[in-house]
């Protein structure tokens, strides 16, 4: 019987192919779009879930609240503090401290510790580099190839990751006892080699170094005694005994802040932080190449969500209306003794033939679009499509589609009355209600202009945020690394002067960071020879063209004199207004105090720029001059001829620092990633309301061609009558303009709630005005007028005699 119900099921399929393709087409794009929602978002939630200890993993992380209501966050803790750790927290079953780091350069040496680094080769590592203990093999999942983990009790010894071994020694085999060199001033000894990291992991590490070798190196990789100096690169994670909770160390944290602790500037607490959570927490970061906020997963499941209903919509909407052509066949068999549960289960096997049928589609669509994921998605290349989770998902997908879609049809047509049916009194004003395929359309509609609305403020915002005032000139701005250590600070200003001679460089500045970028590096202050004040100061050290290059300008005052230490300093209107200045001419001239160093008087007020992205406040700014601070090179070119200029900068560089790989990039690629999350956001907007549109095109496409073909008597008398091609036309698209219309009051205030809590994260964000709500409503009108519009006009120029008869 089974057989013969599919087969039945196939013939009235072949038999209606219109309303067949459509409804597989739909159905197809929409779980195609789910499906790739569905990797996304199982990828990024199984981030370190196969940490066999994930639930006691700890991070210790700092907070900072500040006198001015301001807080700092930081996810480092100071170096004392972890020995401190061991000391206090001795039921702590593990303390692993971990100082990361990443932009370092390697040389590879090979076996030959003498070798001439110049002559090597060189690497420049984007994976992070962590300077660690022994106890980080206990704590996380990490399979040995070669070596222990006790040969990092020693300094000068590094553990390679097997692609890391590979890149730089061909065969993972033959690293171990070969030799490296990081940033030219470390010298390691490869002994031993591990597996590398999954990639849905946050441990992305290239190697592991011995933390003693970087307290042997406090002047080149930041090691420091001082509990007041904090740095994000060195964070620690603990491990709780099974036994332990979070609340009970937790609670002991305050008094350890008060025994160890000399706060200056602001209230600390060192808190934990669950190891589950890092990948999740904009607040911290978290130590891989991004973090994901669980919002933007949960509405892009949301959306996957909304775009199988409106498929599902599509069906129910077609397959009701279709119901009025299959009244006959209903009849008979009714008359030949079927039942209504055997007619049930024949719609709902012509329902999931359709649905199967779309899932093998979808797969092949989601197939096809999967190497373009890494567009919208932070999506490894090396994910696959087809896994376990993916395969059930898709089986529950076919089952919860084929409900959704097939069991309401079912229901109708299994209801027909015989003698109605064969009689033809079964129409479609009551095949399922007119009033539920309104609120059919109207819900789909509604969706799709809420996707709409979300992309048009998506969009805008993004367009804000790149065409903003950020108080510098971003353009043409090449940032090259520099070297601050006493080898290399005679080599800086001849370098400088060779630039500056080349006709497409406009100008050069030595500064420690680019003007915007994720820098935070900040002290406590004090101003006019008084007591600190109770909020930090953010600082920026840049040679005297700091100003020129990128571009900044002056309320009040001159840039500080040309010197390699500091003896003036600069400070921007923000810092002016929060010490109680509003004239820039008043402030110049009084002394302020970095730290605990000397008294120096500000001699400018710049305007404010935007040091971080547009989401955070403009922060505090002091800059100066402070030579052995000078980490980067930015390079103002001419970009008449770009490609040459640079080509001619790189260069000149290498021939400055032979022992060293060149590494440039341009200012404005650090801004945009200021933005990647909100930039796939947009993009993913644009995408699914592209998505929602076609599938409701195809829905309103099929229900006015089933309108059409019912209508065809109807309208071969309004035009023997007189009636014109434009107002049959009118007729088929008034009802479904006043849909649309209802569906636009629904959508207005339901798309306003969730795009203006997306706009909460930006500091500098757009209003959301009526003119984003008229683009949607009118984008939606054309859209549809074109759909209904194609067939109406269609119809409306049949020959009416040919109308008449047919029917």
């Amino acid at each position: 019987m089974f057989r013969t119900y599919l087969k039945t099921a196939w013939r009235t399929l072949i038999r209606n192919k219109a309303y067949s393709a459509i409804n597989i087409s739909g159905l197809a794009i929409g779980i195609a779009a789910c499906l790739l929602i569905f990797v996304v978002v199982q990828f990024e939630l199984s981030y370190d879930a196969f940490q066999p200890n994930i639930d006691r993993i700890y991070r210790v992380v700092t907070t900072e609240k500040h006198g001015d209501g301001s807080m700092g966050r930081n996810p480092g803790i100071p170096c004392p503090a972890y020995e401190a750790l061991k000391a206090d927290f001795p039921q702590l079953e593990k303390i692993v401290p971990m100082n990361v780091s990443s932009g370092n350069q390697v040389t590879v040496l090979g076996s030959d510790p003498n070798t001439d680094a110049a002559s090597s080769k060189k690497f420049i590592e984007d994976e992070n580099i962590a300077f660690t203990t022994p106890d980080y093999f206990d704590m996380f999942s990490v399979k040995w190839l070669s070596g222990t983990a006790s040969s990092l009790k020693e300094p000068g010894n590094v553990v390679l990751t097997k692609a890391q071994a590979e890149k730089y020694f061909t065969d993972y085999k033959n690293a171990t006892g070969r030799f490296l060199k990081i940033d030219n001033a470390l010298l390691l000894k490869v002994s031993g080699v591990v597996t590398d990291a999954p990639l849905n992991s946050d441990m992305i590490m290239g190697m592991f170094i011995s933390y003693e070798s970087f307290k042997n190196k406090p002047d080149i990789f930041g090691y420091s005694t001082d509990w007041g100096n904090l740095s994000s690169n060195h964070q620690v994670f603990v491990l709780l005994p099974k036994n332990a909770t979070a609340a009970a160390i937790q609670a002991k944290l305050p008094d350890f802040v008060k025994k160890h602790y000399n706060e200056t500037n602001g209230k600390k607490e060192q808190l934990l932080q669950p190891f589950r959570d890092i990948h999740f927490d904009g607040n911290y970061g978290s130590l891989g190449n991004h973090s994901t906020d669980k919002n933007i997963l949960w509405t892009l499941a949301f959306i996957g969500v909304l775009v199988i209903i409106m498929a599902s919509i599509n069906f129910v909407n077609l397959s009701t209306a279709q119901a009025v052509g299959r009244s006959k066949e209903v009849g008979i068999r009714k008359v030949l003794g079927s039942k209504r549960g055997q007619l049930i289960y024949q719609v709902m096997g012509e329902t999931f033939i359709i649905v199967v049928m779309s899932a093998l589609l979808a797969v092949c669509i989601a197939k096809i679009a999967m190497p373009f994921m890494s567009n919208v998605a932070s999506l490894p290349d090396g994910v696959s499509l087809l896994s376990v989770p993916t395969i059930i998902f898709l089986f529950a997908v076919v089952i919860v589609v084929t409900l959704l879609s097939g069991f309401y049809p079912a229901l109708i047509v299994s209801g027909f009355k015989p003698v109605l049916a064969l009689k033809s009194k079964i129409t479609s004003a009551s095949v399922g209600g007119i009033s539920l395929r309104r609120a059919l359309v109207v819900t789909q509609f509604a969706i799709s202009q809420i996707l709409i609305i979300g992309t048009i403020v998506a969009v805008s915002q993004m367009n804000h945020v790149r065409n903003a005032d950020l108080g510098f000139n971003k353009d043409a701005l090449l940032i090259l690394p520099a070297y601050a250590d006493s080898a290399n600070l005679a080599r800086m200003e001849p370098l400088k002067q060779q630039l500056l001679q080349n006709p497409g460089v406009v100008s050069v500045s030595f500064c420690s960071d680019e003007v915007s970028s994720s820098n935070n590096w900040a002290s406590n202050f004090a101003f006019d020879h008084k007591e600190d004040e109770d909020y930090p100061v953010f600082h920026k050290f840049g040679d005297a063209d700091y100003m020129s290059t990128y571009g900044v300008k002056f309320l009040a005052g001159r840039n500080y004199a040309k010197s390699d230490t500091m003896k003036e300093m600069v400070i921007n209107e923000t810092l002016m207004r929060k010490l109680g200045y509003t004239d820039a001419q008043k402030i110049i001239g009084k002394d302020m105090r970095i730290g605990s160093g000397s008294w120096y008087p500000v001699v400018g007020v710049v305007k404010d720029f935007q040091t971080n992205s547009l989401k955070d406040e403009t922060k505090p700014i002091m800059i100066a001059a402070k030579k052995d601070f000078y980490f980067n090179i930015a390079v103002k070119v001419n970009t008449n001829n770009l490609k040459g200029t640079t080509a001619q900068i790189q260069k000149l560089w290498e021939k400055t620092y032979p022992e060293y790989a060149y590494n440039s990039h341009f200012a404005d690629e650090t801004i945009e990633n200021f933005y990647r999350q909100e930039t796939q956001l947009a993009l993913l907007y644009k995408i699914f309301a592209g998505i929602a549109i076609f599938i409701s095109c195809l829905g309103l496409y099929g229900l006015v061609s089933f309108m059409a073909s019912q209508k065809t008597k109807e309208v071969g008398i309004r035009k023997v009558l007189g009636a014109s091609v434009s107002s049959i036309v009118v007729m088929f698209s008034k009802e479904f303009t006043i849909l649309i219309s209802i569906a636009f009051v629904i959508a207005v205030p339901v798309a306003w709630f969730i795009m203006n809590g997306w706009l909460q994260d930006f500091q500098y964000r757009i209003t959301i005005g009526i003119g984003v709500f008229l683009l949607a409503i009118f984008t939606s009108l054309i859209i549809a007028w074109i759909t209904v519009g194609y067939k109406a006009v269609k119809a409306a120029l049949v020959n009416p005699v040919k109308s008449l008869k047919s029917e």
